[in-house]
């Protein structure tokens, strides 16, 4: 079973993927849903952790580069922002909710990556949105994880003898 929550715990890490999909897979697929949970927290925050201070390094070094001589580089930075369909929506909920609208909202719409790049790029410092962001991700870890564990049990008793996992483990 370790290298079952070593694929949790990647796939939980890669953008796109995350923990809206690799917690329903693996608690349908017969895993340990506290484990599962606990494993694809743990991976989704850490490369979560990385996006955000990778942004505020990359918006210090711009703010750098851009200022002119003599003035001073701890001014807010007004980034251009791509107009597309993601990032209209994601800026519609930052202004009328605030980054922990965006926190809480965004990964289950654009994922929590692509939430905590755009929440450094509206101009929400690291502090802030670490904490938001790691709230929300243990909030959504926990409504995923119960849910689905809750919901398996009541749907299909029979998962939790095996589950397609387990079966392809030839456990």
């Amino acid at each position: 079973m370790f290298w079952s929550y070593l694929i949790v715990f990647l796939l939980a890490a890669t953008p796109m993927f995350e923990i809206m999909v690799i917690i329903p897979i693996a608690i349908m697929g017969g895993m340990n849903a506290f484990g599962v949970m606990f494993v694809s927290f743990l991976g989704n925050l850490l490369t979560v952790i990385l996006f955000i201070f990778l942004a505020d390094r990359f918006k210090e070094w711009f703010k750098k580069r851009q200022a002119p001589e003599g003035s001073n580089t701890n001014e807010e930075l007004e980034e251009p922002i791509q107009e597309n369909k993601r990032k209209q929506r994601a800026k519609r909920i930052w202004d009328k909710y605030g980054l922990p609208g965006l926190a809480f909202i965004g990964p289950f719409f654009v994922g929590s990556h692509v939430t905590a790049l755009m929440a450094m790029a509206f101009g929400g410092t690291r502090q802030r949105v670490l904490f938001w962001m790691t709230a929300s991700l243990l909030i959504w870890t926990l409504i995923l994880g119960l849910a689905f564990y809750y919901g398996v049990d009541f749907f299909r008793p029979d998962i939790k003898q095996g589950g397609f996992i387990q079966e392809w483990l030839g456990q």
